[in-house]
Order: structure tokens, then C-alpha cells, then sequence
């Protein structure tokens, strides 16, 4: 990369307020847990063994979640 680049680089990430930053990083980890949710909704129609799965992509949809609040948090 050239110098130009670099001092572009360096001035975004200096203008980038923290709640944007934190936010580009979770709003995907969101997208990707409620994709997972929704296949554990599809596969709940499964007996038996569909509902078992749809508990348990629950509980990631979850962990994910809690993961984003906490980065969400993070004072940069």
C-alpha cells in the first residue's frame, strides 16, 4: 500500500466514532444468528429430532446475541 492509502486508512479510523465501529462488527454477528435461528425453525419440523436441533440453534442465536451486546458495550 502506498503512504496515500495508509493516511487514508488512518483518517477514517480516526473520524469512525466508537458506536459505528461496534456496530459494523455486530450487525453481521446478528444477520448470521438469526440465519441460524431461522434453519432451526425450518428443521423443528422434524420430529423428534427437529425440535432438539431448533433448541439448540436457539441457544447459539442466543450466545451470539449476548456476544454483540457485550462488544456493543465496549467504550472505544
Amino acid at each position: 500500500m502506498n503512504l496515500s492509502k495508509i493516511g487514508l486508512l488512518v483518517i477514517m479510523a480516526m473520524y469512525l466514532t466508537g458506536c459505528f465501529f461496534t456496530k459494523a462488527i455486530t450487525v453481521p454477528m446478528r444477520g448470521v444468528g438469526a440465519v441460524i435461528s431461522g434453519v432451526g425453525a425450518v428443521m423443528s419440523t422434524i420430529p423428534v429430532a427437529g425440535n432438539i436441533a431448533d433448541n439448540a440453534l436457539e441457544e447459539v442465536d442466543d450466545a451470539i446475541d449476548d456476544v454483540a451486546d457485550t462488544i456493543d458495550k465496549v467504550p472505544i
